[in-house]
């Protein structure tokens, strides 16, 4: 057993999921014997996704499949901390929304107004059924100044025969086009720090961050003085890791031998 006080304070542990408890359908090795050494060390935890094509369901469902059951209220995402923004910044704003259909469903369960014809500002989600047609009449809404968000910033989605352009990636084509850049929501951003501590009712010192993506798993924790571990599991390798500017907390192979810290 390793002896570190990076961890002392912390109650909670905020997990990525893709990379960091699973790789494509499988769960990664110790990523269940992590949860009990969790409990075991009295301490609790929840899963944080940017991915807003994704729903709660489906995440659960995707556990359930793969080995690892857990309750819908475990699962966080970029998709909740933007609803959360919208209802307490732009209440009863109408909103142009490049979504599918779950991240659809999810804004009106969370009573945000949509509107496609004169919305009051435009929010960006990961829209797996992007047509041309919404990015033009996106574009132009931008061009006309009208307030821009924007779920999450990550460029790539990993698939399993390689990877989808992911919401950055159309931030960048937007801003190419417009000049506009959103505000940004989701990992690694401060509204996404005071969403999960509102949630749990916690102190930022109270939360460690792990996942396996640099700029968002462990820059969130690095720009807030929060702790942070990143897992070599997925998309970050060694070299990548001495090459970053950013820095993590402790670096470890995979969930497993991060149970060693607590």
């Amino acid at each position: 057993m390793k002896t570190s006080s990076v961890f002392e304070k912390t109650k909670y542990f905020i997990i990525d999921m893709d990379g960091t408890f699973y790789l494509g359908n499988r769960l990664i090795g110790g990523a269940p014997s992590f949860i009990k050494t969790l409990w075991d060390t009295g301490r609790d935890y929840r899963f944080f996704t940017n991915n807003s094509s994704n729903n709660v369901q489906v995440c659960c469902e995707k556990l359930a499949r793969i080995g690892f059951p857990v309750e819908e209220d475990r699962i966080v995402m970029s998709t909740h901390v933007t609803i959360d923004y919208l209802q307490k910044t732009y209440p009863d704003k109408r909103v142009y929304l490049l979504g599918n259909e779950r991240l659809t469903a999810d804004f009106i369960a969370g009573g945000i107004l949509l509107d496609e014809t004169d919305p009051d500002l435009v929010v960006l989600g990961f829209d797996t059924t992007l047509t041309y047609e919404k990015i033009r009449r996106a574009a132009n809404l931008l061009a006309a100044g009208v307030p821009y968000i924007a779920t999450h910033p990550d460029f790539n989605c990993p698939m399993a025969d390689g990877f989808m352009p992911d919401t950055g990636s159309m931030i960048e084509m937007f801003a190419a086009s417009t000049g506009r850049r959103p505000l940004v929501m989701g990992k690694p951003m401060t509204q996404t720090v005071d969403y999960i501590t509102g949630l749990l009712g916690c102190e930022r010192d109270e939360l460690a961050f792990v996942g396996d993506r640099l700029e968002t798993d462990i820059a969130i924790g690095m720009n807030h003085q929060i702790p942070t571990a990143l897992v070599l599991s997925g998309v970050t390798d060694r070299d990548a890791y001495r090459r970053s500017p950013i820095n993590a907390s402790v670096v470890v192979e995979d969930l497993e031998h991060l149970a060693e810290y607590l």
